[in-house]
């Protein structure tokens, strides 16, 4: 049995004026993908899966990248492209297994993932196609149109990557061992989320996601997941979507999507992000001792902002945050500017706002260059990160690593790698909504989501869109539940 691998994956925000380009993605061919097996992805999980089931792997293409602004249009040609071309000289393959993120967007294409599938399924044939997505994921017509079953992450905070692939994989086995028919059910819901209550080990939608649990653990239960979509990919099928892969009963399939959709739609008050004044988050970080976390959901580059907010910085001079503190940027000219002035030197830099000017304003600083390094590091999951030529510069008792390209601000890897240990600091801004918090809470005395400027606010009535269906909650006052609801 021959399985065809491919994966192509990065989460965009549209608000985002910088565009992304392939210098942002990582690219791996062919036989190269089978050394993925030792990560803890999604390709990692299957990998492991599917060597265990003594299948043939043809390993063909891999892209992504971290979150960013829209990716160029020629170069997102040029990597479907590739990915295509990749996948047309390995098709004579019994199955294919394809990881997606779900929420790419170019600056025309609205619906990348689904243009792939659909060129995917008319190379290939009518053989299985698993996909495995992010459930931040965009759910399109050709998507659910061209893919045999759709898997997707069942925690948020993302921490089963590996165990997506693995049931991605699994859920391929099944399709090409047995009788199964696969049937999909799907309920679109106009609502977008946000909030601590998506936290699935503690919030309302863990209940949601242990439906989805219960269904994949039953004897009809193919796949099932709640897609949240990514609030920031603003196209036309942005929504929240219920989706549910079954073994034949269609009926079924449907009433197990509208008992889940009924829940998240009766509870969607409840998914909206309550923030913190940047003040009083200071006053509050001014107390008791231990560590303080500022969430800054705003300028996240895991969401895909620019990450060149300097507004809590700005905001700790202001108010003379008297204690230590860690801060990310991302600041190609700082940069520049350090590594020409050398280790140990003190400059005059502007920092923040070189690449969303409309929201960030530069900041002059006296700067103390700390270290100097080319970038390269690893993510807590094995993948590779690359953040291009880094500064570590000290401002006064705050200590920003300044980046050239974006990364995740999540596990604490791309801190350690510049010789910076979060838990040694007053005070560390996580540019991310919540995915940081599997790697920060245990040390942690407290977390806070700041109310902050930025392409990826918590603050959804605060971001331009034009794109996304209306009426949509929470953006509008008066949004009806879909007809399946009724």
């Amino acid at each position: 049995m021959r399985i065809l691998l491919a994966a192509f994956k990065q989460e965009t925000a549209t608000f985002n004026p910088a565009r992304s380009t392939r210098e942002h993605f990582e690219i791996v061919r062919e036989k190269d993908l089978l050394a993925l097996s030792e990560t803890r992805s999604e390709l990692g999980g299957a990998l492991t899966r599917l060597a265990e089931a003594g299948v043939e792997v043809v390993p063909t293409y891999a892209a992504w990248a971290v979150s960013g602004g829209p990716v160029d249009d020629d170069e997102l040609d040029a990597l479907i492209d590739e990915m295509l071309d990749s996948i047309r000289a390995n098709r004579d393959v019994d199955g294919a297994l394809i990881v997606f993120h779900g929420a790419m967007a170019g600056v025309t294409e609205m619906d990348p993932e689904g243009r792939v599938l659909t060129a995917a399924r008319a190379l290939l044939g009518d053989v299985p196609i698993v996909t495995t997505f992010d459930l931040h994921g965009v759910m399109t017509d050709r998507l659910v149109q061209h893919a045999d079953a759709i898997v997707p992450f069942h925690t948020y905070p993302h921490v089963d990557q590996y165990e997506t692939g693995q049931r991605g994989a699994n859920c391929l086995l099944r399709l090409l061992e047995t009788d199964v028919l696969p049937t999909v059910a799907r309920i679109k819901l106009p609502m977008l989320v946000r909030g601590d209550e998506l936290i699935t080990t503690t919030g309302r939608f863990g209940q949601a996601i242990e439906m989805c649990r219960e269904i994949e653990a039953s004897e009809k239960g193919l796949a099932a997941g709640v897609f949240i979509g990514n609030p920031f990919t603003d196209v036309p099928d942005l929504r929240s979507n219920v989706v549910i892969t079954a073994d034949g009963d269609a009926a079924w399939a449907q009433q197990k999507a509208t008992e889940i959709a009924r829940f998240m739609w009766d509870n969607r008050g409840h998914f909206v992000a309550p923030l913190t004044p940047l003040a009083k988050a200071i006053q509050i970080a001014e107390g008791d001792g231990g560590l303080t976390v500022f969430s800054d959901a705003a300028d996240a580059t895991s969401s895909g902002a620019s990450g060149d907010s300097n507004a809590a910085l700005k905001g700790l001079i202001e108010h003379d945050y008297s204690g230590t503190a860690l801060l990310p940027l991302v600041d190609a000219p700082a940069v520049q500017k350090a590594l020409s002035a050398g280790l140990g030197a003190t400059i005059r830099v502007a920092l923040g706002g070189s690449i969303d000017r409309q929201r960030h304003q530069p900041i002059e600083c006296d700067a103390y260059v700390q270290s100097l390094s080319d970038g390269h590091f690893l993510y807590s999951d094995g993948l590779p990160g690359q953040a291009g030529p880094t500064a570590v510069l000290r401002v006064g008792r705050y200590t920003l690593m300044v980046t050239t390209l974006p990364v995740n601000i999540m596990d604490r890897h791309v801190f350690m790698a510049c010789g910076l240990l979060p838990e040694h600091f007053d005070l560390v801004v996580c540019k991310s909504p919540n995915g940081f918090r599997p790697h920060f809470e245990h040390i942690a005395s407290r977390i806070i989501a700041v109310d902050l400027p930025g392409s990826t606010s918590a603050n959804l009535r605060s971001l331009p869109f034009a794109r996304c269906p209306r009426p949509i909650f929470p953006l509008d006052e008066r949004v009806e539940a879909p007809a399946e609801l009724a």
